[in-house]
């Protein structure tokens, strides 16, 4: 299975150099590539320096858009398979094999990364939003996904056309809830998720609770409006 790991970056000229380390001694021989989202800082300079493979778009078009960017070029150079993983260093590239095994020995169209498959959710408001989360996917699609926000996530070849050209796709667990009641085969891998090595979030605590609430609604009512496609 070819697999392209897409790597959105913006401003993330500090943490990038330790990913693409990681990914290289971790996972050996897979394809990646750098889609530097309009970065105000040497993000792009650093790509061309260092000869990393490089999307360089010109303006922000925020983390859909890039991911889209990426997921787009796997699929016109005919990848099997396309991973989305954080320039931040807050995915560690130890699990980019396992979830690959999994999707292959599985037969499943999308492997979610998960960090409360084998370990107990802690107690946090914004862990309280995830399982809120949990909740409504299980709802509206009868599958139970353990973490629905995390946003490791390995996408197989029948999925990717979605991802890659329709406007409502995102890299986000209303898409998710959409992509399973359109048929997509879906499991999880064991994951766990690192802080982040360099910079700040841009998810405040009050940012947080926005996105949580925004996915749940969208997950039971806006979901709706578009019928579900075929896969």
């Amino acid at each position: 299975m070819r697999l392209l790991v897409v790597i959105p970056a913006y401003n993330e000229e500090e943490s990038l150099p330790g990913t693409i380390r990681e990914i290289r001694e971790k996972a050996p021989g897979v394809d990646f590539i750098i889609v530097n989202d309009g970065s105000g800082d040497g993000t792009g300079e650093l790509c061309r320096r260092e000869g990393y493979p490089l999307l360089d778009l010109p303006t922000n078009l925020g983390l859909t858009g890039a991911f889209q960017t990426g997921v787009r070029y796997a699929w016109e150079r005919d990848y099997d398979a396309v991973m989305q993983l954080d320039a931040d260093g807050q995915h560690d590239p130890a699990f980019i094999l396992p979830m690959k095994e999994k999707m292959e020995r599985d037969g499943l169209d999308l492997v979610i990364g998960s960090r409360f498959l084998t370990a107990k959710r802690p107690r946090s408001l914004r862990m309280a939003g995830n399982a809120m989360i949990e909740r409504a996917i299980r709802l509206t699609t009868g599958k139970r996904i353990t973490d629905p926000t995390c946003g490791m996530r390995l996408y197989g070849r029948r999925v990717m056309e979605h991802m890659a050209f329709s406007a409502t796709a995102r890299p986000e667990p209303d898409t998710l809830a959409f992509l399973i009641r359109s048929g997509a085969r879906v499991g999880e891998c064991p994951v766990s998720i690192r802080e982040r090595q360099a910079g700040e979030s841009y998810l405040s605590l009050g940012r947080s609770f926005r996105y949580m609430a925004q996915m749940g609604m969208n997950i039971f009512i806006l979901q709706w409006v578009f019928r579900k496609e075929k896969l």
